[in-house]
């Protein structure tokens, strides 16, 4: 879900062009979520290899790399570690929705209803750990770096961006400017349209970014009263959020009291919830500290031992990108191994 913290923050929209150069912590599970809630056939199955394994997250995170790599922009993914204590409730209302959404699918393809069985194929996306570890497979042979995260992998990805090891967190979500980060890039795609999970609707969508400086000048708050708007709206650690209060009325609060603990229309509601743990978590986050992500040589033949002789991809797409990648690098002067040292 992650905290929505609406149109009352400034965003600036950017050409993918202008990132060339950035270093890039991507929040992984995020992205292989969107991947495999995305890529599916028109009946919602998933793209398999000739085994029958799932490949939509390999084929998603193949092509959208090999398109921003093109461009010179240099990603690290980051994965979840084990979840905080307070995300349960958020945890187990996923895996419900999920549940409930797999039995509608069910029913939807035995009434040939192909529209509802997409729509609740989508929503019952999990990512399991096989998967993870493939995607960490693709990844080592593109020479991406990735790190595993302690607990959340926004949380990880943000430290990195305030410590400076990279310039940006790239997410969907807003909680890595909760928890800290200078720099959040949303929208990273090239295609300009993307489709909504669950609906056959289909929105324009260019990339954003969002400086969390220019968020605390613009809404009059301190990093900390950005911790509690977004507890007002909602976050993964207290997902109903408060009731009739939006990231507007939120702001009002915020402005009018200063902190939540002062805020006298919600003292009853809050004392039902943890927020100084809340707190805590986004302001002093559980990760690792000093990490200096290492960019590596892209390996065409690994790349396509691993997507076509393993998982059954189209050794011409897959050789037609790798060159792609090879002809961006020599255009800008640079051999491949020399642009990922």
């Amino acid at each position: 879900m992650g905290v929505d913290l609406g149109d009352v923050i400034p965003r600036r929209r950017v050409d993918l062009a202008s990132l060339s150069n950035k270093r890039l912590a991507v929040d992984a599970y995020n992205t292989l979520y969107q991947f495999l809630a995305i890529i599916r056939g028109l009946g919602g199955e998933h793209l398999r290899d000739s085994s029958g394994r799932v490949t939509s997250h390999l084929s998603g995170l193949f092509y959208r790399n090999i398109n921003l790599m093109e461009l010179g922009i240099k990603l690290v993914y980051v994965f979840d570690g084990a979840p905080p204590e307070l995300k349960t409730e958020e945890i187990q209302r996923r895996r419900t929705v999920r549940e409930e959404a797999g039995r509608h699918y069910v029913e939807a393809v035995a009434a040939g209803d192909m529209t509802s069985a997409r729509k609740y194929a989508e929503a019952s996306t999990a990512l399991r750990s096989d998967m993870i570890s493939e995607s960490k497979r693709l990844l080592d042979a593109m020479g991406i770096p990735w790190v595993d995260a302690p607990s959340e992998g926004e949380a990880q990805a943000a430290v990195m961006a305030e410590e400076g090891s990279v310039d940006g967190v790239a997410s969907q979500d807003h909680d890595s400017l909760l928890f800290g980060a200078p720099l959040l890039v949303r929208n990273i795609t090239i295609s300009g349209r993307r489709r909504l999970p669950s609906k056959n609707v289909f929105i324009d969508v260019e990339p954003e970014t969002i400086s969390l400086p220019e968020t605390l000048r613009e809404l009059q708050l301190t990093r900390e009263q950005l911790v509690d708007f977004g507890i007002l709206v909602g976050t993964d650690f207290n997902p109903d959020g408060f009731k009739g209060i939006g990231p507007a009325r939120a702001l009002k609060f915020m402005r009018s009291y200063g902190s939540l603990e002062r805020i006298e229309p919600i003292k009853q509601e809050l004392s039902k919830i943890d927020y100084p743990a809340i707190r805590k978590l986004f302001l002093s986050p559980p990760a690792q500290r000093g990490i200096a992500p290492a960019w590596k040589e892209f390996k065409p033949d690994a790349v396509r031992e691993f997507l076509v002789g393993e998982h059954s991809f189209s050794a011409e797409r897959v050789e037609a990108a790798s060159k792609r990648l090879a002809g961006a690098a020599s255009t800008r002067n640079e051999s491949l191994e020399k642009w990922f040292g």
